[in-house]
């Protein structure tokens, strides 16, 4: 009788588990770059639609890696074009996606540094001939496109080689906006929509690197083979009105 009694428990319990998990919100992988502007966007799709997303922020390449891995995500918002490419051709996307937003890199030096920044980055030039930069962040180039890009720039402009052992590399582009932002280093190269929250209003100057300078943060979105309808519906929400204007609002260009 008691044994029975623990079975009847536990099968109610497995039943709770079984109807908690299925009314969780589906779950978005994006790149940390789109921390604040995607969460905005995920706010509004709840207002307008009645339905929820959760979103699981980092670094595009780390995220690509945890698709590939099982993660239970349904849709990837990336930073690049390159990382869903890699998903597409596994087979574990609907189709190839779209790019749903352009980012912009900028080099930003926070209250107080020595960096005088500016957009062909002579300040900086300036403060590394003069033994000034004792730590700069950019993003881990190996997994973060916007650290791809930062690189990129700093060959341009032919710093890359004098710079390299004072780099900080962050995780994704949001800790290197850490790095950068809270004095940990005399400046760095991070996404435009980061320094555009208000929380970063007077706490530093910036200049936006120009496009040339590195190859165009075209930025990807795909469904993931396991997709649901809510899911299905924020990728269209994405690509509608409300969403870009948004995007626009948090620094980037819209396709």
């Amino acid at each position: 009788m008691f044994r029975r009694a623990i079975l009847a428990l536990f099968a109610v319990w497995v039943l709770g588990w079984h109807e908690a998990a299925a009314q969780r919100p589906p779950t978005i992988a994006a790149a940390a770059n789109l921390n604040f502007a995607l969460t905005d966007i995920t706010k509004q799709f709840e207002r307008d639609r009645g339905a929820r997303v959760e979103v699981v922020f980092g670094a595009s390449g780390t995220l690509t890696r945890q698709i590939r891995d099982g993660a239970p995500f349904e849709m990837f918002l990336a930073a690049d074009e390159e990382f869903p490419a890699r998903l597409t051709a596994a087979g574990l996307t609907r189709n190839a996606g779209a790019v749903y937003a352009i980012g912009r890199l900028v080099l930003f030096a926070p209250t107080g540094s020595p960096l005088v920044v500016d957009a062909r980055f002579d300040g900086l030039s300036r403060l590394l001939k003069a033994g000034g930069v004792t730590r700069f962040a950019i993003a881990n180039p190996d997994v973060a496109p916007y650290g791809r890009a930062a690189e990129a720039a700093l060959r341009t402009r032919g710093l890359w080689d004098a710079i390299r052992p004072r780099l900080v590399l962050g995780d994704s582009i949001a800790q290197a906006a850490q790095f950068a932002t809270t004095g940990n280093a005399v400046g760095g190269l991070i996404a435009y929509s980061l320094v555009k929250d208000p929380a970063l209003a007077g706490k530093g100057t910036y200049a936006i690197v120009p496009q040339a300078d590195h190859p165009p943060l075209r930025q990807r979105m795909v469904l993931l083979k396991r997709a649901t309808p809510i899911v299905e519906q924020f990728y269209t929400y994405m690509q509608g009105p409300s969403a870009r204007a948004v995007l626009v609002k948090n620094g980037y260009e819209v396709p």
